[in-house]
């Protein structure tokens, strides 16, 4: 059972949220993983909106998660490694600001987790191409409409999942089956 103390958040934009949303809930102690905007502009959001890359909007999961099973450190791994860090707006055929690689931290301990986790990526030499995951202070979230929440989970034959998240979610069974559920 989850003592509230030790329930944390991570709020990460890795391209569509659907394919951040869809591994992460698989992970042992995360609670929840929802879809959403941040990081904009624009107040209370459209999906539409979102999609024209005029709100300055990311789409985001915010995870929460329980501290003593998972770390923060641990979910940025999962993170980094469900996305290209090195594309700047853009994640395959997602282009635009809203596709943007960004992590927004809560407080000054995440940002330094974050930090280090990006030097350690870099030195080890993994990406040909600089980092250019953003980090930005948490801003107003904005759920995103029911639809979007546990997409792959409500439609896992739909091309886009098929295509864009299974592999996904192949990769993080391949690489942290240890700490799935």
């Amino acid at each position: 059972m989850n003592d509230k103390k030790s329930l944390q958040q991570a709020i990460v934009a890795g391209g569509c949220f659907w394919c951040i949303e869809a591994p992460m809930q698989r992970l042992k102690g995360v609670t929840s993983a929802v879809s959403g905007y941040m990081g904009g502009k624009v107040k209370n959001p459209s999906y539409q909106q979102i999609c024209s890359g005029t709100s300055g909007h990311a789409e985001v999961v915010v995870i929460t998660f329980d501290q003593n099973t998972i770390s923060y450190t641990q979910i940025l791994q999962v993170f980094f490694a469900l996305h290209d860090p090195t594309m700047l707006n853009q994640q395959g055929n997602d282009r635009g600001t809203q596709y943007r690689s960004a992590i927004f931290y809560q407080n000054e301990q995440q940002l330094k987790d974050a930090k280090q986790e990006i030097q350690s990526l870099t030195d080890s030499g993994e990406y040909n191409s600089a980092i250019v995951t953003t980090l930005e202070p948490e801003q107003k979230f904005y759920i995103a409409d029911e639809g979007h929440q546990q997409y792959y989970d409500k439609n896992p034959y739909q091309p886009y999942c098929q295509i864009m998240i299974a592999p996904k979610l192949a990769k993080l069974e391949y690489l942290f089956a240890d700490k799935l559920r």
